[in-house]
């Protein structure tokens, strides 16, 4: 298969000009972290420093995970107002209105935002 002569230049171009591949250092995969605790729980290596430079794992993470610190991904941030129930009471009914043609209004499901948090007794939700 060939390519017209614009377009190989155009690629040509797009490589010479593009910016070098860093080798930044990738976040530590979460086994490799889970193996280090688990081979110091196991006393198969006796400190912490030395298990995160055999599994190549941060050693603060090693410690803060040790201590009961858990990820950030899983950790729920603070300004958020509903629960993941609510949120998904919400979606559901956004879905069933569309299943049955209707198209959800932004006050709508504001308003029903603000029930389900008046119920539990917090402020309503806020313009974003």
């Amino acid at each position: 298969m060939s390519c017209a002569p614009h377009q190989l230049s155009a690629t040509r171009h797009l490589l010479t000009t593009m910016a070098p591949l860093t080798t930044a250092r990738l976040p530590p995969n979460e086994g490799d972290i889970l193996l280090a605790i688990s081979s110091i729980d196991r006393s198969q290596i006796q400190s912490v420093r030395r298990a995160a430079s055999t599994f190549n794992v941060p050693e603060s993470t090693l410690r803060s995970r040790r201590t009961g610190v858990s990820l950030r991904r899983n950790c729920q941030p603070k300004l958020k107002k509903l629960t993941k129930l609510e949120e998904e009471v919400i979606v559901r009914h956004i879905l069933d209105l569309d299943l049955r043609g209707f198209a959800p209004s932004l006050d709508a499901i504001q308003e029903m935002a603000d029930k389900l948090l008046t119920k539990r007794g917090t402020s309503k939700v806020g313009k974003n």
